[in-house]
């Protein structure tokens, strides 16, 4: 038996129970976790209120990302072993593979053996966000030295991880935040500037920044009004990487500006990269390289205990942190 946290209905924090449950021995392919923390993620806030992707079904587990030790192998994993500290690369379904638990089973392929000089906190923060990124940034807009990218809801546990990655593969950063609470924070991560949307306009700072020639990457998990925004503030073949949908309102097509731009509108998510064997090998090398290099570093904003998983949802949907939110076990 294991205490793992489980919902039976969508709604707030306060649907979430943790629960005494069977964890069967792990099935081919399979290895059992002893968990020591586990990463949060805002895609589980939407997944416990019926606005994601998926859909859940009751009674519903949750949770992408973790960190822990090795305690059981199915047949014909060969990639770790018993002990092996390890952390949880989101799998493809959150439905399927749940991480908030004490003891829980993933697939073998989605666990990598992290840097040695990680933590149980830190190593429970790296995959969502710096798999998402990597699989954006670098694979499909190919960013470089030579581009300016913008990076809204920058003060995210992904956002961060965006600045970092394109501060390493030489692009110019300008990240948004809704006011300049949190600019001297982003200006430490990397970002070269910091446009406070809810304080300045975007598209004024923007042309001001560019000289008048725009961004050729918008990276962005708002959607809504925003989409709008930053198709004027691209540049003539430009891209903008939709990954979530955060605003609550409707999302228009900006027809015109992609039109009289050639501007792509990709949508995008992390899947794009583990379900390509290809992919998801590139961005496994590229992370660790940056993590062992110390150019990549997860920032944890806080942690929580187990037991105050409620309390952590509710600070995760509060848009007061900088950085990841962790639950420690």
């Amino acid at each position: 038996m294991s205490r793992v946290v489980r919902f039976h209905q969508n709604g707030g924090p306060e649907v979430l129970k943790i629960e005494e449950v069977d964890v069967p021995a792990p099935g081919p392919g399979e290895v059992t976790l002893q968990v020591k923390a586990i990463g949060l993620n805002r895609a589980e806030s939407m997944f416990r209120t019926g606005r994601y992707v998926e859909t859940a079904v009751f009674p519903a587990r949750l949770g992408y990302e973790a960190s822990g030790v090795v305690t059981a192998l199915g047949a014909r994993v060969e990639n770790v072993a018993i002990g092996d500290a390890v952390g949880v690369v989101p799998p493809s379904s959150i439905t399927r593979w749940g991480t908030y638990g004490e003891t829980i089973n993933v697939p073998a392929d989605f666990v990598v053996k992290h840097p040695a000089g990680l933590d149980w906190v830190q190593a429970s923060a790296i995959w969502m966000p710096y798999v998402t990124v990597w699989g954006a940034l670098v694979d499909i807009a190919k960013l470089g030295p030579k581009d300016a990218v913008i990076v809204t809801a920058a003060s995210s546990s992904v956002g961060i991880a965006a600045i970092q990655v394109a501060k390493l593969v030489g692009a110019t950063v300008i990240a948004t935040t809704r006011t300049h609470a949190k600019r001297d924070a982003l200006l430490g991560c990397g970002a070269d500037f910091v446009i406070a949307t809810q304080e300045e306009s975007l598209a004024e700072r923007v042309k001001e920044i560019t000289k008048g020639a725009g961004v050729r990457v918008a990276f962005d998990p708002i959607a809504g009004p925003m989409l709008t925004e930053l198709a004027d503030v691209v540049c003539n073949d430009g891209i903008v990487l939709e990954y979530g949908a955060l605003s609550p309102e409707p999302t228009a097509m900006p027809l015109f500006a992609m039109l009289s731009k050639r501007i792509v509108v990709h949508g995008y998510t992390y899947k794009r990269v583990i379900l390509d064997a290809q992919r998801f090998a590139e961005a496994k090398r590229f992370i660790l390289a940056g993590l062992s290099s110390g150019k990549l570093k997860p920032v944890v904003d806080r942690t929580f205990a187990f037991d105050d998983i409620v309390e952590a949802h509710r600070y995760l949907e509060s848009n007061e942190q900088f950085g990841k939110i962790v639950v420690t076990v």
